[in-house]
């Protein structure tokens, strides 16, 4: 994003930008942003932005405790990628088996991945929905528990998992979410 208040470098950013490398103006994608950096110049939006952090480590000491490989060995930001490669389960099985659990993922090479990019040996996790939720430092090792849980019935089982841990898991999330209510009060 450029953002400026020159007159004279409208045309040539214009000319640099568009068509080339950007497609036309999408209303709803500038007040996406013009919204999310509103909220960037809160007061309240370091502490939690720190929040962010703090819980991505704390799920991926959890998961870590659990057994599972954190690719980078912990992390400082939002987010971590998970190995599976221990457990013998593929990036792709790990997405469908969470989402069975009602955990959210999305597949990820990892380095140096023998599997394809459709299949994957990895798992990207990160922690902004959940602390916007106002899941804490606790929470998230229960999440990595959990998720430890469903990744290691899949390592025992293949790619089906095992039902009961993950309606087992189901419920828990279930629960942790309606402590947590998006709007809460409603």
């Amino acid at each position: 994003m450029i953002l400026w208040n020159d007159e004279e470098l409208t045309k040539p950013f214009n000319m640099a930008v568009f068509p080339g490398m950007q497609g036309g103006p999408l209303m709803h994608i500038i007040a996406a942003k013009a919204t999310a950096f509103a909220e960037a110049l809160r007061p309240d939006f370091s502490d939690y932005a720190h929040r962010v952090v703090e819980n991505a480590r704390a799920l991926a000491a959890s998961l870590e405790e659990q057994g599972l490989r954190i690719v980078s060995g912990g992390t400082d930001n939002h987010s971590m990628l998970v190995d599976l490669t221990p457990m013998d389960v593929t990036g792709k099985a790990a997405e469908k088996g969470l989402d069975r659990a009602l955990l959210t993922c999305n597949k990820n090479g990892i380095p140096f991945d023998t599997r394809s990019p459709f299949v994957t040996s990895g798992v990207r996790l990160g922690t902004p929905a959940g602390t916007t939720r106002g899941f804490g430092v606790e929470e998230f090792r229960k999440i990595g528990a959990m998720i430890a849980d469903v990744i290691g019935g899949m390592s025992r089982n293949g790619d089906e998992g095992d039902a009961q841990v993950e309606e087992r898991v189901r419920r828990e999330v279930g629960d942790m979410c309606a402590a947590f209510p998006v709007y809460p009060g409603r």
